[in-house]
């Protein structure tokens, strides 16, 4: 295995690391549906509007990777969902899986040898497919952990 072939893996298996700590599919496994809109005494946020906005936040770096006509959301708004928790269980089960979806697509990126990860995207600013495959990495491992304080906090961790 050479250098870029090995940093390639090792890309993709950051967006789902599983290995230094807890990982977004065990800290969102067996949430029982009546605690998924719980916002815990002292912490600002429930599961679903961590789950949602990471969910959010990643597709929107996954779209500025991949699409040249690419529109910037505002911040915060377009962030953060409206309601502290999922209308129904089908919100719940399709927010999770379009997580995934996206994830799975950026570690196909992290892996297409057709793309320079150091190059910059065309119609960025200045950033590259590492810098933002890197972005998506640590955003989600804080609110990864953010996820299991809320949880421990409802004593269902």
């Amino acid at each position: 295995m050479n250098d870029e072939t090995s940093l390639r893996t090792q890309l993709a298996k950051l967006l789902d690391w599983k290995e230094a700590h807890a990982g977004f599919d065990k800290a969102v496994d067996g949430i029982p549906p009546a605690q998924r809109g719980v916002t815990p005494d002292g912490l600002p946020y429930s599961i679903w509007q961590l789950v949602e906005h990471l969910r959010i936040a990643q597709n929107d770096i996954l779209d500025f990777c991949v699409n040249p006509a690419y529109r910037e959301k505002q911040w915060p708004d377009d962030y953060w969902p409206q309601s502290p928790s999922p209308q129904t269980a089908a919100e719940w089960e399709a927010s999770i899986a379009a997580y995934r979806r996206d994830r799975d697509r950026l570690k196909q990126l992290a892996g297409d040898v057709s793309i320079d990860l150091l190059a910059k995207i065309p119609h960025g600013s200045g950033q590259t497919y590492l810098r933002e495959l890197l972005l998506v990495a640590d955003h989600a491992s804080y609110h990864v952990g953010q996820i299991v304080i809320v949880r421990r906090a409802l004593r269902i961790w």
